[in-house]
C-alpha cells in the first residue's frame, strides 16, 4: 500500500495579527481555572509559546498552566511541575488528583504544584482529526488481526486516519506537536513562573517528556522523579509492541486473584484454569461481541485493569457477566474517547519517530508476537496511523548522561503498560545522573497511588530532602492494598493510552 505523504500541510489556524513570541520572564497572571478543572485552591493561566521554536518570533500558541500553592509557604522551596502520561491527557487538574490521592504533606508544602494541559490538548490550543466515535476507536485500537488479510483492512482505515487528521483544521499544527516542543514548552513555564530550576514529576508517557526536558535543558532541573518509564526511545513503535511482554507478566497476578475464588467468579480454580478462560473468552467475542464488546475491547480494557492491583476483583467480575452474558449495558457514549485525545495522542505518538512504512512489516510482527506473546501479542503489533505519517519534523533527542545526578527512577517488576525492559534501557542511557528503584508488584505507577512504603518514601524523601541512595535499589513487596490512579472503577468502555 502507498505511503500516504500530504503535499503541504493546511495552515495553522492562528489569529492574524498574532502577538510576538512572550518573553521568556513574561509572567502568569493567575485567575479562576476552566470548570471542568476546577479544584480548591488551584489557580490558572496560560502562556503563549512559538508554534515553531525553530522561527521564535514566529505564530504563537497558547499552554494553559495551573497552580496549587504550598501549603505552608514559609517551608516552600521551588515548584514541582507535573505530568500524568498520556500522550493526550490533560494536566490542568492533575495535582488536586495527586493531593486527593494523599500526595504527602511533606510535599504539599515543599512545592508549588504546577499542571499543564500539553500543547494540542485540552484548554491549550487544541488539535482535531474529525474523527467519528467508531474512528477514535480504530484509530489507537484497531481490531486485533488473525490473518495477514486482516493488517490490509487495518492499513486501510490507519491511513484514512492518517490523512483526515493532516488535512483538518489543525492540520498544520502537526509537526509541532512533538515531546521535544512540549519540553521546550516547559522551559518557558519555568522561566514564566521566574524559576531558575524546576523539580518535576512524570509518570508513564511523562517519563520520556522529563527526560527529554532533562536532557535538552540539563542546568534547568532541580529533582527529576520519572515513575513507570518508557525507554530512550519514547513512545515508538518497539514501545507498543513491548506491552504485550508487559500484558504477559502482569496476567499471572490477574489469575490468582479470579483463581482464588472460583464459587464467586466462574472463572477457575487455578491460575491456569483463568488463563483458559482468556483464550476462551476473546475467541467466542472476537466472533459474537456481548453488548457492544468485541474480543479487541476485551483485551484493551483487561490490560487497563491490569494497570491497578484494586481493579482486579473488578475484572475478574467483568469477566464473570461477559461470561455469563450478564453484563448490563455500558454507558459507551459517556466514555468515548475524544477526538482531542485521538489527536494528541496520534501527534505525538507518530510525530516523535519514523514508525515502519511497509505493510508487510507489521503483517511479519503481528505474525511473530502473535506466537510468542498470544495473550496480547498480534494486536500491539498491528499497524496504526503512524504508519501513514509525515516523517518527524526533528530527529528524536538523544537522552544521554549529560548533566547533573538529578534523576530518580521508580519502576514495578509487573508493569503492563510500561515494561521493565525499557526503564532499564532509559536507566543505561542516562549513567550516573539517575538512580532506579525496583519495587517488587504489579500494575502501572509506583508513586501516591501504590502503598508500597519504601517506594513512595524513595520519592518523597528525594522531594523534600534531596536524599538519593548512591547506588540503584529494590524495594520489596508489601502487603498494603495498591490503590488505583482512578477514583471508583473505570467506565468499562474507557481507552487511553496514559
Amino acid at each position: 500500500m502507498r505511503k500516504f505523504l500530504p503535499a503541504a500541510l493546511v495552515a495553522v489556524a492562528v489569529t492574524a495579527g498574532a502577538p510576538a513570541v512572550a518573553a521568556p520572564r513574561a509572567a502568569l497572571t493567575w485567575g479562576a481555572c476552566p470548570a471542568d478543572v476546577t479544584a480548591p485552591g488551584l489557580r490558572c493561566s496560560t502562556l503563549d509559546v512559538p508554534l515553531d521554536y525553530r522561527h521564535p518570533d514566529g505564530p504563537t500558541i497558547s499552554v494553559a498552566v495551573s497552580k496549587l500553592a504550598s501549603a505552608d509557604p514559609a517551608k516552600r522551596r521551588g515548584v514541582l511541575l507535573l505530568n500524568q502520561g498520556g500522550p493526550g491527557l490533560t494536566g490542568l487538574d492533575f495535582a488536586a488528583t495527586l493531593v486527593k490521592g494523599g500526595l504527602p504533606q511533606a510535599v504539599r508544602d515543599s512545592y508549588d504544584l504546577i499542571g499543564f494541559d500539553p500543547r494540542g490538548i485540552g484548554h491549550s490550543t487544541p488539535l482535531t482529526c474529525d474523527l467519528t466515535p467508531e474512528q477514535r476507536g480504530t484509530a489507537l485500537n484497531p481490531p486485533t488481526p488473525r490473518t495477514a488479510a486482516d493488517v490490509v483492512t487495518a492499513a486501510g482505515t490507519a491511513e484514512t486516519v492518517a490523512r483526515q487528521c493532516a488535512g483538518s483544521a489543525t492540520g498544520g499544527l502537526l509537526p509541532h506537536i512533538t515531546t521535544a516542543n512540549t519540553a521546550r514548552d516547559v522551559d518557558r513555564i519555568r522561566a514564566a513562573l521566574g524559576e531558575p530550576k524546576i523539580s518535576y514529576y512524570g509518570a508513564s508517557y511523562g517519563t520520556y517528556l522529563g527526560a527529554v526536558y532533562a536532557t535538552l535543558f540539563p542546568d534547568r532541573g532541580d529533582r527529576i522523579v520519572l515513575d513507570s518509564s518508557l525507554g530512550p526511545d519514547g513512545y515508538d513503535v518497539d514501545a507498543l509492541r513491548s506491552q504485550a511482554l508487559g500484558f504477559q507478566t502482569r496476567f499471572p497476578d490477574f489469575a490468582k486473584v479470579a483463581a482464588a475464588e472460583p464459587a464467586k467468579y466462574g472463572l477457575g480454580a487455578t491460575p491456569a484454569a483463568v488463563t483458559a478462560k482468556f483464550f476462551e473468552l476473546a475467541g467466542r467475542l472476537d466472533k459474537s461481541p456481548v453488548q457492544g464488546i468485541d474480543g479487541t475491547t476485551f483485551r484493551t480494557v483487561t490490560a487497563f485493569y491490569l494497570r491497578s492491583e484494586a481493579l482486579l476483583p473488578g475484572l475478574a467480575e467483568l469477566w464473570h457477566d461477559l461470561d455469563t452474558n450478564q453484563l448490563a449495558k455500558p454507558a459507551a457514549a459517556a466514555a468515548e474517547t475524544t477526538d482531542n485525545f485521538a489527536a494528541g495522542y496520534l501527534g505525538v505518538v507518530c510525530g516523535d519517530s519514523k514508525w515502519p512504512g511497509s505493510v508487510r512489516t507489521y503483517q511479519r510482527t503481528v505474525a511473530v508476537d502473535g506466537i510468542r506473546y498470544p495473550m496480547y501479542g498480534a494486536f500491539a503489533a498491528n499497524i496504526r496511523p503512524c504508519a501513514f505519517w509525515p516523517a518527524p519534523s526533528e530527529p528524536r533527542v538523544r537522552i544521554g548522561d549529560r548533566g547533573p545526578a538529578d534523576v530518580l527512577m521508580m519502576q514495578n517488576l509487573r508493569d503492563p503498560a510500561t515494561p521493565l525492559p525499557g526503564a532499564l534501557r532509559l536507566r543505561s542511557a542516562f549513567g550516573d545522573r539517575a538512580r532506579l528503584v525496583t519495587v517488587d508488584q504489579g500494575g502501572h505507577g509506583v508513586y501516591v497511588f501504590a502503598t508500597n512504603k519504601c517506594g513512595n518514601d524513595s520519592v518523597t524523601d528525594y522531594l523534600v530532602t534531596g536524599r538519593r541512595a548512591g547506588h540503584d535499589t529494590f524495594c520489596a513487596a508489601d502487603q498494603g492494598l495498591y490503590r488505583s490512579r482512578l477514583h471508583g472503577p473505570p467506565r468499562v468502555m474507557r481507552k487511553s493510552g496514559w
